[in-house]
């Protein structure tokens, strides 16, 4: 993913609202979100590494991963990051253990950042500054650095959720704060190390370039009675429509 916007307890009739987009070479191949059996969650599926980038258990766990951008850090031949999601998924751990746990292994992975709960805490894991913490409730925004920086388009689609937050549960809102392909003024980029080309196309919330862009959009929203609503929006290189899947289940007790 490269843009992770999470609403956590700040919605008196929705704990949590999650609305990413996942940027990635479109020839990279993926499957559509769907549940999956081993471990059971509902996800998109990287065809290439096997992994993911986003998902929801049965009992509302939720993660999420986006990569850090830093062109001199060049990529190591390591374990593909979108293993980090299911892991973090396949076992209920409360969120200081997994924290202690990613610590402990993040060296073997590339640059991360991973934003995940175990349903009844929020926390995020740098991978780049090696450590982690539990979040209070609020409106948080993660892409391709570290969580809540403040990037042009993380700053306008947390603007953008706070007020879609009022529109709950209507979708649309969310869904057009992930379609925002408004570039950022060169003088507000940041610079990451990329070309100033780069910089501009990436500094969207809704990524279109030449063989690559925003694959996909999700929204996960789970209201105060336990019900989660899941819908994933997938795009073709042009950024036209390419399917779309949704799903909506009742939160299993955590025990």
């Amino acid at each position: 993913m490269c843009l992770i916007l999470v609403a956590w307890r700040a919605h008196p009739d929705y704990p949590l609202v999650v609305a990413a987009n996942r940027d990635e070479y479109h020839a990279r191949a993926a499957a559509p979100a769907s549940w999956w059996t081993h471990p059971p969650i509902l996800a998109g599926r990287d065809l290439t590494a096997g992994g993911t980038w986003l998902a929801v258990a049965r009992d509302a766990r939720f993660a999420a991963l986006t990569n850090y951008r830093d062109p001199s850090r060049p990529p190591r031949d390591a374990p593909s990051r979108g293993a980090l999601v299911p892991d973090t998924l396949q076992r209920m751990l409360p969120v200081a253990e997994r924290l202690q746990r990613l610590e402990r292994d993040a060296s073997v992975y590339n640059g991360f950042n991973l934003i995940f709960s175990d349903g009844e805490q929020l926390a995020v894991f740098e991978s780049v500054v090696g450590r982690g913490r539990v979040l209070t409730p609020g409106v948080y925004g993660l892409s391709n650095h570290l969580l809540d920086t403040p990037w042009p388009k993380v700053v306008a689609a947390k603007a953008a959720l706070g007020a879609a937050l009022t529109r709950l549960p209507e979708q649309q809102p969310l869904l057009a704060l992930l379609r925002d392909e408004q570039q950022a003024d060169d003088a507000r980029l940041p610079r990451t190390g990329v070309s100033l080309e780069w910089e501009r196309l990436l500094s969207s919330a809704f990524i279109r370039a030449s063989g690559y862009g925003t694959r996909c959009s999700t929204l996960v929203l789970q209201d105060r009675r336990g019900s989660v609503q899941f819908a994933e929006w997938s795009w073709d290189p042009s950024g036209a429509p390419a399917g779309q899947v949704s799903f909506a289940f009742e939160r299993a007790q955590i025990s």
